[in-house]
């Protein structure tokens, strides 16, 4: 088995406004497209399957960056979004939350019908997968979502969560169908969650002789299992710390976005005409699509992008959030007819932030940062689900825009 990560996700009640949600499904298709266009199919269905890429993803469309609720969220967001393109794209995502997970096989059998590809298989992957997850590993989460992501070749991603409302948190499972053999031996590529003493595993690898042809239950020490994945433990705390964030990585990105003139990097000239507020987004948005898999061990980083509904670490700047739709969408339809350079210029972004990490020192003091920005929240159509941000009283919006954000972060 190949776990990725495993995470401590909050339950969190609440729901995701409107215009965020249609913002979230733009945005969310906008990277999407450049990976399959960049990477190819195959490419979005690993990323999907990473627990750690995944929560950076979803925090990189405004959802709250450590909650449970970034999982439907994005899934939900990501259905309404891709589906309509699923002939183009070669993707397709069923099930949900709830009765619309109780959907997936009458989805897949159409899906079948249209692809050739063999929908019972499917159905029964699908099954097989919220079985093991549901019942296999007895763990005290029950599934309440379930979502299964495939291409027209047949290779499949599974997303699903369950939740324990006596500890109140979730546990997300991932499933990748080209990284392992069998669904009775080790087939996760990660389980997000926080450990909650003994479970019951049948599929582990140290269950196999007790399976007698069919799944039996082991027992198996979760810290033995713990100990081998790369962990991710998220926090119960809302606000966004200094703590939570690689501070030279995202004071490189600060750096960039507002303390250099984009003339001074060739590779970034297509760019010219973007403020330093977007600029700080679209690199955000950079590296969720063109970053390696090690450069999402803090998904909190990814929430300086567009913050997040319920403010932390500040509210949604929604005029820089369309702005950054826009710039990705002009560059990958530019892309489909040949002219590559904005887009070229927007994976750049993600490239000169590296360089500049090398010899980058940052300050401590991401929370002055933070309250620049909730004070220049009305500049940007900061929105919250609380409702929108207001301009402090005696600021001059005028002279405010020309001043810009002031960073101190090196």
């Amino acid at each position: 088995m190949k776990r990725s990560g495993s995470a401590d996700l909050p339950l969190h009640g609440g729901h995701v406004p409107r215009w965020l949600s249609e913002r979230m499904a733009k945005l969310g298709l906008a990277i999407s497209e450049s990976i399959i266009m960049e990477y190819g199919k195959t490419e979005i269905l690993r990323r999907l399957s990473d627990p750690f890429w995944f929560q950076s993803f979803g925090a990189v469309l405004g959802m709250d960056w450590h909650s449970s609720g970034i999982t439907t969220s994005v899934m939900g967001a990501l259905k309404r979004a891709i589906n309509p393109h699923s002939k183009e794209f070669g993707i397709y995502i069923c099930g949900g939350k709830g009765k619309y997970s109780r959907q997936t096989p009458d989805e897949l059998i159409k899906i079948g019908e249209r692809t050739g590809l063999d929908a019972n298989h499917l159905v029964h992957c699908s099954k097989l997968s919220a079985k093991v997850d549901n019942t296999a590993i007895q763990d005290g989460f029950q599934l309440y979502l379930h979502n299964f992501i495939l291409s027209d070749t047949g290779e499949w991603t599974v997303v699903q969560q369950g939740m324990r409302d006596d500890t109140g948190t979730a546990r997300r499972y991932h499933w990748h169908s080209s990284s392992f053999n069998s669904f009775v031996e080790e087939p996760h590529t990660g389980i997000c969650g926080t450990s909650q003493g003994e479970i019951l595993n049948l599929v582990a690898h140290e269950a196999i002789q007790s399976q007698n042809g069919i799944l039996k239950i082991t027992a198996e020490n979760p810290d033995r299992m713990m100990n081998e994945i790369q962990q991710l433990i998220m926090p119960h705390h809302h606000e966004v710390r200094s703590e939570n964030i690689d501070l030279r990585r995202l004071g490189s990105i600060l750096w960039l976005a507002h303390d250099t003139d984009v003339k001074n990097f060739e590779e970034l000239l297509m760019l010219e005409g973007l403020g330093p507020r977007t600029l700080q987004s679209l690199a955000l948005v950079s590296e969720v699509v063109h970053g390696t898999p090690s450069r999402f061990k803090d998904p909190a980083r990814f929430s300086f992008a567009h913050g997040g509904k319920d403010g932390h670490p500040f509210p949604v700047p929604t005029k820089v959030y369309d702005e950054t739709i826009d710039t990705l969408r002009t560059a990958i339809d530019k892309a489909k007819i040949g002219s590559t350079d904005k887009q070229q210029a927007i994976k750049a972004l993600t490239n000169v932030a590296q360089r500049a990490e090398k010899d980058f020192i940052p300050r401590d003091n991401v929370e002055e940062f933070i309250e620049k920005e909730r004070k220049d929240s009305w500049k940007y159509g900061g929105k919250t689900v609380f409702g929108d941000s207001e301009q402090p009283v005696g600021a001059d919006s005028k002279k405010q825009r020309k001043k810009g954000v002031q960073l101190r972060l090196f």
